[in-house]
Order: C-alpha cells, then structure tokens, then sequence
C-alpha cells in the first residue's frame, strides 16, 4: 500500500513509520492505564475517583497542547518538536516507575501527555507536506498505528502488569521511542525555523479551558463526599470568560463563530464526545469490573478485553469498504446501533453472570467502535475544505480528549463509593444516553456528502 506513494520524500514508507511509531504513543498510554488502575490504587492507596485523575489529566494536558505543539512546530520546525516529543515522553516514562507517591506519579503523566501530544501535530505537519501523492492512504497507515495501538493498550498492559507489575506501562515506550527517535534523525526532513510569533498561541483561552474543566471535575467528584462548592461558581466564570474572550480573538483554541456557522461540522464534534463517552467508559470500567468485581488477574483481564479490540480492528477494513461505497452514514448508523445495544446488554449484567455473555457484549461494543472510528473522521473530511482540514483535526480530536474525560469523570463519582453492579448499570444509563444521542446525530446527517481531497 505505501509502496505506491509518491512524494518529495526520498523513502515516503519510511517516514510514515518514523512518524506511526511516535503518534502511536498517546493511544497507547491513554489505553493501557486502564487495566493499571487497581493495581495503583492499592500501591497508592487510592479511591477510584482520585485514581480517575490519572486519565483525565493525561487527557486534558493532550487536549491543551496539541494546539499549541501545532504551532510551535510551524515556528521552530517539526522535526526538532517531533525529537523534542519523544525525548519528555521518555523523561516522564523513566521517572514514573520510581514515583514515591500518587502526586509524583500524576505530574509524570502529565508530561508524558504533553511529550506524546508534541508527536501528532509535528508528524501530520510534515506528512502532509513530504507525501502529496498517496497522502490518503499514508494517513490511513498512520491511522492503523493509533487505533490499533488504542485498542490492544488494555490487553498489553494487562500482560505487562501480570509479569513485571505496574512500572512496565511506563518501560514498554522505550523500544517505540528510541527506534522513532534514531529513525527521526535520519529521515525526517528538515525545515528552517519561521519567525517567532508566540502571540498566535492562545495562551488565555487555553488557560480558561483547563480551569473550567478542571474546577468542573474537582466539583462533580467531590458529589459524593463534602461537596466542594466553591469549584461550581470558579468553573461558570471561567467558562463564560472562555466563549467571551474565544469570540474576540483572531486565533482562538476553538474557534466558536466557525462552530456556529457550521452546524454539521459542530454535531460531528458532538457525536464524537458521545461515541468516546461510550468507548472510554467500557475501556475503562469493564477492567475495574473484571478485576474488583470478577477477581480476574490483569493479565486475565487483557485477554478477555481482546474481544472488544480485536472486533473493532477486525471490523474497521470492511467499515472502509463500506464508506467509499456509501458514504460515512450508513456505517455511522451501525456503529451507533451497535453501541447503543451493547451498552443496554450492560443491563442485563449481574453478579453471577457467565463470562461468556460479557465477551458477547464486548463484541457488539467492538463492532459498533470499528464502525464508528473510521466513519467519523471521514465525517468530519466531508464538511471541511482542504485548507480546513488541519485545524478540524485539531478540533476533532479535542473532541475525543472531552469524551474520554467525560468518562473517566463518570466512573469516577459512580464508583466512587460503590463499585458494584448496581452502580455499574448506572454507568450503562449514562452510556445509552450517549448511545442515543450519538444515533440520533448519525440519523439528522445528510446522505452523503462531496468528499473533499488533500
């Protein structure tokens, strides 16, 4: 497939490795927690709500600086943000592992975050420069890194905590970074820094989102304890100053005035944070039920989380099929079907409930994610232009950064207290509703849509 491309880079296949190998980290780490996270709430002695921070931080430091890596990297060059990636994701992996404590461990992730958030926009910024010919299929290729990488994080991490307990999540990026990094030095192509202009990062706006969502997580978690009040009235000024100053500024983080001259675009991203509230909430919440609730071991818990990843990796081919055919719709509505029973299955779960019907459930969820993955993102090519796409990317996916800490959040006050089937069916509600809504979205989308071309 990659042989085919043609392109100002000398060897097109072996920069898009250089770059897969990198962007494959953030998928990887965002994923792989999940089946961590018993285990680090008894090292650190933690609830799951607190333990949730993890994840969201990880997150929302992804969501805040990819905009601002994205233009960095225009400034200074990619290649030398892309190097510069890889060398904090491997500062923040090696410390990790010797995390003395819960804060350390989450300041580690953060970074790690910021490090592997640097790798996307910098590799994108020179795939779509080096390889203008066959640029489609390398970005599918690049694709298949994330999304594989995103599916089976839950399964390796599950091997690697069984054999060589927690620490390894954090070791296993070495071999993906060193080899991306040698490779980087010899194969991306250099650019000459731009000139300076740090005033196009908006810093403030930035600033803002994090406060609001931040102050916004610390009130709902606090829900089921002493309620801390004084979180609500910090999140409404900040959110409110947030829409006031984005609509001012000439370079905003999310750009509010094309949101709303470009509803389609808008409900995309909407759909988008539903369908990630769907996906994280199973990634996550099925191994805190099958390790805490089922007594399975983590590398029991990877296996059994196969069939959901495997599903969804299996089915994502013919979803593409399927799509050049019909445009993104008709897969859109099955993915959203898909989810949508699987998560009302969830209801169905009890205590004594075989593991062979919650291997079923998790098959229905994988085939509603292969369908949905690839389906949204060529929703979103379909009511942008060319020019638009890089900025839309952007966007689409601090979409799916809202949706995974949507979920994380989620878990986090429902089994903050009680982590039983009881309040495992809550999350089920939750989820359905999203279901539902993300549906109802696939539904209201035209037929299809003249696809637009890079």
């Amino acid at each position: 497939m990659i042989r085919t491309m043609q392109s100002s880079s000398p060897k097109p296949w072996l920069l898009v490795l250089t770059v897969g190998l990198g962007t494959l980290l953030n998928p990887l780490n965002s994923s792989m927690i999940s089946v961590a996270l018993t285990r680090l709430q008894h090292e650190f002695a933690l609830s799951v709500a607190t333990a949730s921070w993890l994840i969201s931080a990880f997150y929302l430091a992804s969501a805040a600086g990819q905009p601002i890596f994205g233009k960095l990297s225009d400034m200074f060059g990619p290649k030398r943000l892309f190097l510069a990636g890889l060398i904090v994701a491997a500062l923040a992996s090696s410390l990790a592992p010797f995390a003395p404590n819960f804060g350390w461990l989450l300041v580690c992730r953060i970074f790690q975050a910021i490090g592997s958030s640097t790798l996307f926009p910098s590799g994108m910024s020179m795939v779509r420069k080096h390889i203008t010919v066959g640029q489609g299929r390398a970005l599918a290729v690049l694709s298949i890194f994330t999304s594989t990488s995103a599916a089976f994080g839950p399964s390796i991490g599950g091997f690697l905590i069984e054999f060589w307990d927690w620490p390894a999540i954090f070791l296993v990026n070495f071999p993906f970074i060193i080899l991306s990094f040698v490779l980087a030095i010899f194969v991306l192509p250099g650019q000459k820094a731009r000139k300076i202009e740090l005033y196009r990062i908006d810093f403030v706006g930035i600033l803002l989102f994090v406060i609001g969502i931040v102050t916004l997580i610390v009130f709902l978690l606090s829900i089921e304890g002493g309620v801390r009040w004084w979180a609500l009235p910090v999140t409404v000024v900040a959110f409110i100053s947030f829409y006031f100053y984005e609509r001012q500024h000439h370079e905003p983080f999310i750009d509010l005035k094309s949101l709303k001259s470009n509803v389609n675009l808008s409900f995309v991203y909407l759909q988008f944070i539903c369908v990630n509230l769907v996906y994280y909430c199973s990634f996550i919440g099925l191994p805190l039920l099958l390790q805490q609730m089922r007594g399975y071991s983590e590398g029991q818990t990877g296996l059994i989380m196969l069939a959901m990843a495997g599903c969804a990796v299996f089915i994502a081919p013919m979803a593409g099929r399927w799509i050049d055919r019909k445009g993104a719709k008709p897969s859109l509505i099955a993915g959203g079907i898909s989810i949508l029973l699987g998560t009302l299955l969830f209801l169905t779960l009890h205590n004594s409930t075989p593991l062979w019907w919650l291997i079923i459930i998790m098959i229905v969820l994988g085939i509603g994610s292969g369908f949905n993955n690839i389906s949204m993102q060529m929703a979103l090519y379909d009511y942008v232009t060319p020019e638009e796409t890089g900025s839309a990317s952007g966007l689409f996916q601090t979409s799916r950064y809202l949706g995974s800490i949507s979920a994380s959040t989620v878990l986090g006050l429902l089994f903050s207290s009680h982590l039983d089937i009881a309040h495992f069916h809550l999350v089920a509600w939750v989820c359905a509703i999203g279901s539902l809504l993300a549906l109802f979205l696939s539904l209201r989308l035209p037929r299809r849509q003249k696809q637009s071309t890079s």
